[in-house]
This record gives structure tokens, sequence and C-alpha cells, in this order.
């Protein structure tokens, strides 16, 4: 048997949907929206506007198909959504508090039900808030602990516990994933931590691919190939490193070939070392499409943190691996470009090569 879903139009006729906005029916406000033709605007049936005139007025079965077709939210309308997004962003900043807090690591069922929400919603809600998932925005919450116990004088094991690891073997099944090698090495400045790299040429420059046991850690670009490899050492003072051979010098092909022509794509594994806001900003930038641009504004709210402009700004200034996490695809507001780790003449060039407006 074939069954129908209804919406709010197919519940309601139009003469009981008129009669719920003449008796201000708040009972209907989650089954429909109208409209009223001369001011444009949407309301709720229990509104306390003016009421229009019959003929001026059609229905929609929710907000969204309101705005589709042109119509924009009234001021009660929209203080109700601002309200209810206020109330998202508080619960969500609530369950990171609890992550960031926490000796372990919560489980789903635990964090959802602390906020109030069914485990579904929450998870929804928590990704479309922040960029993340709870379990990665936990996994990033714990290299972040663990990053700044390693930073502090004393024993390993006190890190290990001090980040929220309840045993050493837990801890050493994932330390490699967290930090890019052993918790010793990364106090150490990358002490015993392998990196190969080259050095190579494109139409922007000189260009350093390196690459961890993780994924690739870097990619640089400038105009001294020498000064690269100092910045290269410099971001991990006591590592390894090692010429690339001639498998390696394919991968330094592949990345000069994306900058030449970006549609060709660009999929690698990247070793991606940030602050649990860092590596959000960083996620937002490779969810930009090649031939768009966000503003620094926009993915802030992307993130879930529309008041955290000037740190997005320092998060895109902070990213190591150039044209990979595509920060190049980030402009002011007012579409002009801004600032770039590596030039604006490269950051217009890559966006010219990318067909993006500025």
């Amino acid at each position: 048997m074939n069954s129908k879903v209804n919406t709010g139009l197919e519940l309601l006729t139009d003469e009981q949907r008129w009669e719920a906005v003449l008796s201000r029916d708040a009972s209907a406000d989650d089954r429909f929206v109208y409209a009223v033709k001369t001011t444009g605007i949407y309301c709720r049936p229990s509104a306390s506007s003016r009421l229009p005139k019959r003929k001026n007025v059609e229905f929609f079965a929710s907000a969204q198909d309101a705005e589709a077709a042109g119509y924009r939210a009234s001021r009660r309308v929209k203080a109700d959504s601002d309200t209810a997004a206020s109330i998202r962003s508080a619960l969500v900043v609530e369950a990171c508090r609890l992550i960031d807090n926490s000796e372990t690591q919560p489980n789903l069922d635990a964090l959802a039900a602390q906020v109030g929400m069914s485990k579904f919603h929450f998870h929804r809600v928590f990704k479309a808030e922040t960029g993340l998932t709870p379990k990665a925005y936990s996994v990033a919450s714990r290299a972040r602990r663990l990053r700044e116990e390693l930073a502090e004088p004393g024993k390993i094991t006190d890190a290990i516990y001090g980040s929220g690891f309840n045993s050493n073997s837990r801890f050493y099944e994932t330390s490699a994933g967290l930090l890019g090698m052993c918790a010793r090495d990364y106090r150490d400045g990358g002490q015993n931590a392998v990196i190969r790299f080259a050095v190579g040429q494109c139409s922007l420059g000189a260009i350093l691919v390196a690459q961890s046991q993780r994924g690739i850690c870097a990619i640089l670009l400038g105009d001294d190939p020498d000064a690269l490899v100092r910045d290269l050492q410099d971001m991990f003072r006591k590592a390894d490193f090692i010429g690339g051979d001639e498998n390696f010098e394919l991968l330094i092909a592949q990345v000069v070939g994306f900058i030449e022509a970006p549609a060709v794509g660009l999929n690698l594994p990247l070793d991606v070392r940030g602050t649990a806001f860092q590596e959000r900003v960083w996620q937002a930038l490779r969810e930009i499409p090649a031939g768009e641009t966000a503003s620094y504004t926009q993915i802030a709210e992307r993130i879930g943190s529309p008041k955290s402009v000037r740190a997005v700004a320092l998060a895109c200034g902070a990213n190591k691996i150039a044209v990979a996490i595509p920060c190049h695809r980030v402009v002011r507001q007012s579409g002009e470009l801004s600032g770039y780790r590596w030039g604006v003449d490269r950051k217009r060039a890559l966006l010219d090569r990318e067909g993006a407006d500025e």
C-alpha cells in the first residue's frame, strides 16, 4: 500500500489555515506559515501583527518554502529563529566544555543526555555548529590537551594521565595518530621522526612538499628554496630529514599539477596538527569548492563561532599546508583579497587559475 507523507499544507485546507490566522492559533505555528504578497514577508499563524486581506495571503508548509518563493521572515519569526539558534549554540558550547573538561572521552549518549537532546538530533546539531562530529571534536580536544601537557616539564606518564588517558596502553594505541609521532619525539621537537621532503619549481616560484609517517605535513611556497628548507627545519627542529627519491618526486609533480590546473583535484593524506579550533577552521576551508571563495565571517559562521572572525584569520595564517588546505579561498567580506602567508600575488594567481571571483 502506498503511503503519503503529509506536510502542514496537506493536513489543513486553505479555509482552515485562514481561520487559524484569524484566531492567532499558536498550535498551528509548527504546521504552516502564511505570506503576505503586498509586504513580501511571512509570519506564523499566531503572529500579533495587523491581519492582512485574505486575497493577499498565500500559505507555505515551512519557512524554508516561503523563503524559496522570495519572502523574508517577519521580525517576530526572525527573532524566534535567532533565539533558537542562540539556544543551539549555547548547548553546543556546553557540550564542548563537557568534552574539554572530561577526564575520559564521553560517549554520544551521555553528551546528548546532559544537554537534553536525543543522540541523533545532538549529533546533527553539533556537527552543524562546529563543523566536526562530537567524536572528531573529542579527538582534537584530547590532542590539544596532550600537546599542552607535553609542553610542560615533567614525566611523559604525567602528561598521558593529565590529557585524559586512563592507561598507558590506551595512549600508545592512539598517540601516533594524535601527534604524528611518539610522545617523546614530539616533546623533543620531532626527534626520531622521519620527514621526507623535496623542493621543486612551479609557476608560483619554489615549492617544498614534506611528508611524515602520517601524511603531508607541509606544502610551502616562496622565492628562495633554501629559505623553504629552513622553514621546514624550524617546524620540526630535531626530526630526521630525508631528501625525496623518484617516487617522492611524483608527489611533488601531483601538487604542482594541481596548482597549474586545479580542475584535476588533489586528494592526499594530510598530517594536520593544530588546536581543536584551528582544525575546525581548516576542515571548513577544505569544504570550499575550487572556483569559489568564502569570507572570514562566513567561515566563522560555518564552524558555529560567528564572533571569532579574527581567530579564523589567525588559523588561516597558521596553516602550513598550502593549496591542500586552501586558505587562499578566503577573502574579506567585501570580496577583496586579504593577506596570504605566501604572498597576495600568489593568492590572486591561485584564484585566477580556479576561476574564482574576487
